[in-house]
């Protein structure tokens, strides 16, 4: 390899790649060392006591080895939200006089809500839906514990990435994307007991305390790695960790040849797609559903599916299993994915989307996506996302209660139009959506609109919703419906409206309660720098959690503070604005 630059028929941009990837493997050295220097930074003083003490009392008995060990489990558990959980199941994990790390005590707490989460599987396996003790429940709770089911085993796919992380890179380089699968799995958990919230009260009481052990344990694994993220952003070791980082090389998951494919124009794009979906049947296959099934499964490569025109009637699933998928459609109006499946009729709200993603790095252009059952069916989502790192670019989702669910993860919207009525862009994942048309259609007779139902459930998740210039206005007549920006539908509800302009229509209030006359004081919801006729603040409700930001706040939910989205979201093809 020292010499292959020599030879002059090499292209020019594969040596330059050559270069950096050359050149980032000395990097890397240097980051994997100063890593563990700043371990011991990080840790120092919570864990120099216990150090300390075992240096210097190598001749205790086994009783003082165990109080000393005891020091450290607390120290770690002590930055938890359920510390009496964190304590019970770490300290019998560690041995009397071992010397444990730090990071050894993070990758204990994931491997014992692993096993509380996978006890949770079995529990759903073993009394799901077609349990004898189950047979008279109605089919709406039936389809629920079979999501509790699939909601579980994510939530087990999470921590193991979770776990896994020490085999491809070092800890502090991983903190952001742990955070993110962490607070994914505990919204899988949540979503479990949301949808048994119409179920008979015994049995939604029966599966809260079932999964009362692995939530808390989860959400300690979550605390503890978020506790390690601030310390090492305090000693601003990240930021010259990133300075070292090969961010000008493509994300590993694409391939060179696959990138200057992404980066085409969009006919060149459609011409070289690696399978066509037609209704007319001049396609490889007439449903997306059908392409769906011979994507090769945990593909590093890119795979390009092409929909030509048309409406195409079909509930479409991208499994957890089709990673780098990208659907493209001759646009948004012209390529349409239309359901109608609903809440009234017996499914739960997270079964009901028209089109739902679990396969991560996925991407959709040029495509609308519809759930048609109306207001009257109440929650019938168009569009569930549950990807990490999934980019919508210049789709419409269209629909009325629940349009869009961005259900979990990271995600990014650009130059979308969103429509609908009641919550109607709602969930727990980290997201933003920018330069997006925001259009409240007209709900039902005596509904209040609300644009935003944001679904974080503890404070050390890394999620909220970001609405950045975009662009909020009334889709036919409003003028007799109350409309809002947004209501609390969790204790941690989390959403910023910035930059964007908001339309006369917005209520003076700008939000609403979920319940009762106020709001949590822990949620968090922001507007900075918005214009027009609704952007006024003068009269806006007196919560607690209704913050006035500044610039510098306002930064942390841009695309490259909030969802690290520099690295990943340029491989899509969509434009961005990275910062304010």
């Amino acid at each position: 390899m020292s010499n292959f630059k020599a030879y002059g028929k090499v292209d020019e941009t594969d040596q330059a790649i050559f270069e950096v990837r050359r050149r980032s493997r000395r990097r890397i050295t240097i980051i994997s060392l100063s890593t563990i220097v700043l371990v011991g930074i990080v840790f120092a003083a919570v864990f120099g006591t216990v150090a300390h003490n075992n240096a210097r009392n190598n001749d205790n008995n086994d009783d003082n080895n165990d109080q000393s060990l005891s020091s450290a489990v607390k120290a770690i558990c002590d930055v938890t939200l359920y510390k009496d959980s964190c304590e019970s199941t770490l300290s019998p994990l560690v041995h009397s006089g071992q010397q444990i790390r730090p990071e050894e005590l993070f990758k204990l707490s994931i491997q014992v809500a692993l096993t509380a989460v996978s006890r949770g599987v079995e529990y759903f396996s073993e009394h799901g839906a077609f349990d004898e003790m189950n047979l008279n429940l109605d089919n709406r709770t039936k389809k629920a514990l079979l999501n509790c089911k699939d909601l579980l085993d994510l939530a087990v796919d999470h921590l193991n990435s979770s776990l896994a992380y020490g085999g491809k890179s070092s800890l502090v380089d991983v903190l952001e994307d742990l955070e993110t699968w962490l607070s994914a799995s505990g919204t899988y958990q949540q979503t479990c007991i949301d949808g048994l919230e119409e179920a008979e009260e015994a049995l939604k009481s029966n599966i809260t305390t079932n999964l009362k052990n692995s939530t808390e344990l989860t959400s300690n694994s979550l605390a503890i790695i978020t506790w390690l993220n601030k310390a090492a952003s305090s000693v601003n070791f990240r930021r010259r960790l990133l300075s070292l980082s090969i961010q000008n090389e493509p994300p590993n998951w694409l391939h060179l040849n696959d990138r200057r494919k992404l980066l085409q124009a969009d006919n060149d794009l459609k011409k070289k797609a690696d399978i066509v979906v037609a209704r007319d049947g001049t396609g490889k296959y007439k449903t997306i559903s059908e392409a769906l099934k011979h994507v090769s499964d945990k593909s590093d490569k890119r795979t390009v599916i092409y929909v030509k025109k048309g409406t195409y009637y079909e509930n479409v699933r991208v499994e957890k299993t089709k990673w780098n998928v990208m659907i493209i459609g001759d646009g948004m109006n012209v390529t349409t994915v239309s359901g109608s499946l609903n809440f009234v009729d017996g499914t739960p709200t997270f079964s009901s989307a028209t089109f739902a993603v679990f396969g991560k790095n996925f991407i959709a252009r040029d495509i609308g996506i519809k759930n048609t059952a109306g207001p009257e069916k109440h929650q019938a989502v168009a569009l569930m996302t549950s990807a990490d790192q999934a980019v919508f670019y210049k789709c419409s989702i269209d629909a009325y209660q629940d349009t869009l669910y961005v259900h979990s993860n990271r995600q990014f919207y650009r130059e979308c139009n969103i429509y609908g009525t009641v919550d109607f862009i709602f969930g727990n994942s980290a997201t933003v959506l920018q330069n997006c048309n925001i259009l409240p259609k007209k709900p039902m007779q005596g509904q209040q609109n609300t644009i935003t139902a944001q679904g974080k459930t503890d404070p050390n998740m890394n999620t909220g919703l970001s609405i950045q210039n975009c662009n909020v206005s009334p889709f036919g007549d409003l003028s007799s419906v109350q409309t809002y920006l947004g209501r609390p539908w969790k204790n941690y509800s989390t959403t910023v409206f910035m930059q964007s302009n908001l339309g006369s229509f917005i209520s003076p209030n700008g939000w609403l309660p979920w319940i009762g006359d106020s709001a949590p004081d822990t949620i968090f919801y922001a507007e900075f720098q918005n214009v027009g006729a609704g952007a006024s603040t003068k009269n806006r409700v007196k919560w607690k959690g209704l913050k006035s930001i500044t610039n510098k706040q306002a930064k942390k939910f841009t695309v490259k503070s909030f969802l690290s989205g520099d690295k990943w979201i340029p491989a899509s093809g969509a434009t961005f604005k990275s910062s304010l």
